[in-house]
């Protein structure tokens, strides 16, 4: 049985293992068992803290919701390698925005 879909939205991979995490794994599809697995191997964030981070850098940075989302997947290190994520958003980001948006990565890693 398919359920109706009630709102789309972007999240995070700890976010993903939390909701996942509340499903039990006999109840899963295939597709939701992979997804478990990969997310409780390999994400080590807390799911509070990503979603802290999202809910800021769409404040304070001004980035979407999906923007932001891909930003805490990766949590980017430097300025340079942030910029080539941002890069392909086709919109200008200013050095100053750049910086917040390391100095909130930073600050929930």
């Amino acid at each position: 049985m398919m359920e109706e879909v009630k709102k789309r939205q972007a999240v995070s991979l700890p976010e993903v293992k939390e909701i996942l995490g509340h499903v039990d794994i006999e109840d899963m599809d295939q597709i939701q068992r992979w997804t478990y697995d990969y997310v409780s191997k390999f994400v080590s964030a807390d799911y509070k803290d990503a979603k802290e981070m999202k809910k800021l850098l769409i404040k304070e940075c001004e980035l979407t919701e999906d923007e932001a989302v891909e930003i805490v997947n990766i949590r980017p290190t430097s300025l340079a390698e942030l910029r080539s994520f941002t890069f392909g958003w086709k919109k200008l980001i200013l050095a100053e925005t750049l910086e917040k948006m390391l100095k909130i990565i930073k600050e929930y890693s």
